[in-house]
């Protein structure tokens, strides 16, 4: 069993065959897939597919691509939105200073609203950090609080990834932990606590060898397992396992369907 924990199920890339590539998923092996919302659109197109698949679940948030966009409203609309029963949790959130779609002091405004609306809904939080790692650990520092939740896409070094470990926080790998690049990605990807691992697509972004440069879907997951597996010297259906119970455990995923 596998378990994508981080799948774009809602965006146009899927739109000609959305239904296709979730049966390849689901006959490839895997069990679950949780579909994450960017903003308010999409975080109900994501319940909807979820409501479509008794595998699917959703999440409801404001990525900070979209930050400018989280007024008030719409930020209660999401929490009104998070009620729904296919609803496992609060994200994408977080920071981006690489891309910078929103100014930056927009993104820490959505992202610190949005993480104390999760903590107040009992809900884990799904974290974006890219380029942002000193700005993100002092944010969640300055709350004092155990969280409950994931850093999504990892990117950052195994200093980073323990010192969120502490916080309470999973770390979840993509398809970039196969690239031969990423150094610093597998190397936290082989010694962080195997309880705090989960694994992602991302999809469509984000494809693993040897599926790089095409379309990502929630089946590749497989690739990004195996590379894992390999590097922390696992047997692959035992890693498998491993990390599917972390994921189902985060999100309080029922155990069989």
């Amino acid at each position: 069993m596998l378990i994508d924990s981080h799948a774009h199920l809602d965006m146009d890339e899927f739109d000609a065959d959305r239904d296709q590539v979730i049966k390849r998923a689901r006959t490839g092996g895997i069990a679950r897939i949780i579909t994450i919302g960017i903003d308010l659109n999409s975080s109900m197109k994501a319940i909807e597919i979820a409501k479509k698949y008794d595998f699917i679940y959703a999440t409801v948030g404001y990525h900070p691509h979209n930050a400018k966009e989280a007024g008030v409203r719409d930020l209660e609309k999401l929490a009104a939105l998070a009620s729904e029963g296919e609803v496992v949790a609060w994200g994408e959130i977080g920071l981006d200073f690489f891309r910078r779609h929103s100014p930056p002091e927009r993104q820490v405004k959505a992202f610190e609203l949005q993480l104390d609306m999760a903590y107040e809904l009992g809900l884990p939080v799904i974290i974006h950090d890219r380029d942002a790692h000193e700005e993100l650990l002092r944010i969640l520092k300055s709350r004092k609080r155990q969280y409950q939740g994931v850093i999504h896409c990892f990117s950052g070094d195994y200093d980073l990834a323990m010192a969120l470990i502490e916080m309470g926080f999973h770390i979840s790998f993509p398809g970039t932990v196969t690239y031969k690049n990423a150094v610093d990605i597998q190397s936290a990807a082989s010694r962080i606590p195997l309880e705090r691992l989960l694994v992602e697509t991302d999809c469509p972004y984000l494809t693993p060898v040897p599926f790089r440069g095409k379309r990502n879907e929630p089946l590749y997951v497989k690739h990004t397992s195996e590379k894992i597996a390999q590097l922390r010297h696992l047997d692959f259906q035992q890693f498998a396992e491993a990390t599917s119970a972390n994921t189902l455990r985060l999100f309080s995923l029922p155990d069989s369907l």
